[in-house]
């Protein structure tokens, strides 16, 4: 599973047919993230589980 698969800001166009990512960075930026070996990750991910929060506080 790739990472993105559950990052808050994958989201399908459905205009493209395709996902990509909605975060909100310039062309250094992800130049940057094209360039970053797998193992850094990405640094705009943020974790689409809205329940994470909720099943901790259990």
């Amino acid at each position: 599973m790739n990472q993105c698969d559950s990052c808050v800001y994958y989201a399908y166009d459905e205009e493209y047919g395709d996902y990509f990512c909605e975060s909100d960075m310039d062309e250094d930026d992800y130049a940057r993230l094209m360039g970053a070996s797998v193992r850094q990750g990405c640094p705009y991910y943020r974790d689409g589980d809205e329940y994470k929060v909720v099943r901790h506080q259990m």
